[in-house]
């Protein structure tokens, strides 16, 4: 067992985008991992767009 380690989730979050207003959108999260329990950054998030290509959240807006 290594020491760290990357890990890839999903889940559903709302965001808000200009052309379409709020919608829900299915957003992975690439975070590395010390020991697989404790997260120590994340590397890098992307979406699934409703057409099926991927792109960078910083492009959207997180709603509360």
């Amino acid at each position: 067992m290594s020491l760290i380690s990357i890990s890839r989730k999903t889940r559903l979050e709302k965001r808000y985008s200009k052309k379409m207003g709020s919608i829900s959108v299915k957003v992975t999260y690439v975070k590395k991992m010390l020991l697989g329990l404790v997260p120590l950054q994340t590397l890098h998030k992307y979406r699934e767009t409703y057409y099926g290509k991927v792109k960078d959240c910083k492009d959207c807006v997180i709603t509360a």
